[in-house]
């Protein structure tokens, strides 16, 4: 069973198929955390907890037990106040005035499958095999708070789950300050911190650093997980690489304002915590209330970060992505934004759709200024209809003419912000986020709707419903182009105003929710600024994210490459875009542009009737031939090969499950002068195979010219040809010999 429970040692050990984590109750009530790592036999766990006074100055509560101080034992769900003076997990305000709690142990229950959490996305099971749920009951006797923790175990999945509920069955309300989702005492600090920082246009790049004593912290404070941190860290093992080495990945289902927290101790141990970010957050927790906090999701990996990532990529894909596109190919787009940005008509749609479809392009899509009077970006978002100016006989009209070409139509909106230009504002001027009194902050001149109310959600989920209606949509890119300010709400008493950020998250949520559900065949993918709502969240909903805005390829191979370090390649919307690129104007050639894109969703944003007879010539064999791989690239596994974040190279490959056919990408970021005769190891392959290696013309040519062992390519590695010039490009495909074949 993926959970046991030793009653003798009072010790719950959880396993999955590589790795077991263990924690116990201790005779004072609290929860002990004993181990995480590689699987071990369960007989011997409770040795792990070694108590000792290690310090004059840590409070030891019990007499009769001097080794015990609540300072220094490794804890799963530790508070403050009564004797550790570490960071807590959680911290409350009393009716009182004071934070001090008692939590213990009162219960617990195993039970099969993985409930779902009330009013936020999270990973899910098909079926009760697929998971085993344990829930641990704290309880605080004197005010009667009970704060139920929840274990989930993917066995199959090497993936344990983590969240927590607070429930309120006292006589006197309490204000909750602090609910992080999970705590771990880690026995050392011998660790490197990753993340994945950056900016608009450069999100998720890969930083790591030691870890030293005092506090390490990522954090969005925007309302929104954001372009500048990513809601993931890992804790990495003294020389681990890809590929080798212990790893240790923290992930959050939250797309708001999120905490993550590594504290070293005194004795270099490591606290590591997250959750909903507690600045500017409290909750008012009436008696019969529960408060339920976001889900973190938890990977151990013995095989480098490379064995991290293809855990989440497999888990997310499966069990956290939903809906009718789950486990379907994903459409090839093209996309009129740069080519038209507001000026166009029908017949010039018409005309890129067209030209798109005799390239092979499967997917229209219409991005802004369709609706109000949206000519450009100053006004009409809210008024989600549309305008008779651009398209005089609608969206179906368009829908058909689309049709015709043996395309579908998609369709760009914005629907949490409102334009002060428009009719919504100036019906509903206290609709936005704001703080009375205080000045309304404009970014890209829009305001925030404030979708903790219940008439804007049912407003947004009306509106855009109504569209969605009135043609046929296939597609659906949901963007947000702003953070949150002046987060305030005028429905909430002022006692609850700092509950506003979060009751956002909630209400966004619950459009999404209804929205999917009410149109589950339309592919939906989440857009904030470009990558600036990237995370786990928004996958529930939607199960690809548009990566950036920046679509320069050079640049995208370090947006994509950091993505991938927990993000599977198909959830990355990726788009082939004109040289000079419009967002940092650099020219790079147009096979590699498409080889960077065809490394995720695929699709196009220029104007087609533009180019070349060479250039439409070029793009209809990217997109033939991305036809033939775009089975291996959306749903095998992602292999990374070159890190350009240390290089002038990048690569990458896509391999099947059954490790019979590959993909592999090669990027030459700076042309190397007399250097040495470059050889690329492979992953991924069953060393006892031999395997073709062809390029996209090759691909009749079975010979012995180009076969090679799975065991050859991986160890000793594949002669690249010589590439002349910077920002060069090559793929080649693996085919495992069949063993009737004769060649």
């Amino acid at each position: 069973m993926p959970i046991q429970y030793d009653e003798v040692q009072q010790l719950f050990h959880l396993q999955t198929t590589r790795t077991s984590y263990a924690f116990q109750v201790t005779k004072w009530g609290l929860l002990a955390h004993t181990y995480w790592g590689k699987s071990v036999r369960s007989d011997y766990l409770h040795r792990n907890l070694e108590l000792r006074a290690r310090s004059t100055v840590s409070p030891r509560p019990d007499p009769t037990e001097p080794a015990f101080s609540p300072d220094t034992m490794p804890q799963e769900f530790p508070g403050y106040g009564a004797g550790d003076f570490r960071t807590p997990a959680y911290e409350v305000m009393l009716a009182n005035g004071t934070s001090v709690l008692d939590l213990k142990y009162r219960s617990h229950r195993i039970v099969n499958g993985k409930p779902s959490l009330v009013g936020l996305p999270a990973t899910y099971v098909e079926s009760e095999a697929e998971a085993q749920t344990l829930e641990i009951e704290l309880y605080d006797s004197l005010i009667g708070l009970s704060v139920f923790l929840t274990y989930s175990v993917y066995e199959s999945y090497n993936v344990i789950t983590r969240s927590a509920r607070f429930v309120l069955n006292g006589s006197e309300p309490l204000n909750l300050q602090r609910v992080l989702s999970m705590s771990i005492d880690m026995p050392h600090s011998e660790f490197d911190f990753l993340h994945l920082s950056g900016a608009h246009l450069r999100e998720r790049a890969i930083y790591r650093r030691s870890l030293t004593p005092g506090g390490h912290t990522v954090e969005s404070r925007r309302g929104v997980s954001g372009h500048q941190q990513n809601p993931f860290i890992a804790l990495l093992s003294k020389g681990t690489d890809e590929d080798h080495g212990e790893v240790y990945g923290f992930s959050l289902v939250y797309s708001g304002s999120f905490f993550v927290h590594a504290e070293v101790d005194q004795f270099f141990t490591t606290r590591i915590q997250m959750g909903v970010n507690p600045f500017d957050f409290s909750w008012l927790l009436e008696p019969g209330e529960s408060f339920q906090t976001p889900e973190a999701v938890l990977v151990f990996s013995d095989q480098g970060l490379g064995g991290m990532s293809r855990i989440y990529h497999r888990l997310y894909r499966d069990r956290l992505c939903r809906g009718a596109y789950r486990d379907k190919e994903r459409p090839i787009l093209i996309n009129n934004w740069e080519a038209t940005y507001f000026d166009f008509d029908a017949d010039k749609l018409e005309h890129i759709a067209k030209e798109g479809s005799k390239l092979g392009m499967e997917l229209f899509v219409l991005d802004d200024g369709w609706f109000g009077k949206r000519n450009d970006d100053n006004t009409s978002l809210g008024d989600w209809v549309v305008d008779v100016s651009k398209l005089p006989d609608g969206l179906n009209d368009l829908a058909e003419r689309i049709a015709r070409h043996g395309m579908k139509l998609g369709l760009w909106f914005e629907p949490e912000m409102v334009s002060p230009d428009s009719d919504l504002y100036r019906k509903h001027p206290d609709w936005c986020l704001h703080v009375p009194g205080r000045r309304r902050t404009e970014s890209r001149s829009q305001l925030v709707l404030d979708m903790s109310r219940n008439d804007v959600v049912d407003y947004v989920v009306e509106s855009v419903c109504n569209v969605l209606e009135s043609a046929a949509i296939a597609y659906v890119k949901w963007d947000l182009n702003r953070n949150l300010t002046e987060i305030g709400s005028q429905v909430l008493p002022k006692e609850r105003q700092r509950e506003t950020a979060h009751r956002y998250m909630l209400g966004v949520y619950q459009a999404l929710e209804r929205i999917t559900a009410k149109f589950p065949d339309i592919l939906f993918e989440s857009c904030a600024g470009g990558g600036g709502r990237f995370d786990p969240g928004m996958l529930y909903y939607m199960p690809q994210t548009w990566a950036s805005d920046n679509s320069d390829a050079v640049s995208r191979l370090q947006i994509q490459y950091g993505t991938s370090l927990i993000y599977p390649p198909v959830t990355m919307g990726a788009n082939v875009s004109a040289v000079p690129n419009h967002q940092i104007g650099r020219t790079s050639p147009l096979q590699t542009r498409g080889y960077v894109a065809m490394s995720g969703s695929f699709g196009y944003q220029l104007d087609l009737t533009k180019l070349s007879a060479d250039e439409k010539s070029a793009i209809g064999e990217q997109v033939a031939f991305y036809k033939e791989i775009r089975g291996i690239v959306q749903f095998g596994d992602f292999y990374r090969l070159l890190n350009p974040f240390e290089s002038g190279e990048a690569a990458w490959m896509f391999v099947t499950v059954d490790r019979r056919e590959a993909v592999v990408f090669y990027f030459q970021i700076q042309a190397a002068v007399a250097g040495p005769i470059k050889r690329l190891r492979l992953k991924g392959l069953d060393e006892r195979n031999d395997y073709f290696v062809l390029s996209g013309e090759q691909i009749e040519k079975l010979d012995e010219g180009n076969l090679y062992g799975g065991d050859y390519l991986e160890r000793v590695g594949y002669i690249l040809p010589a590439l002349k010039g910077d920002y060069q490009s090559l793929i080649f495909r693996l085919m495992a010999v069949d063993e009737k074949s004769d060649y």
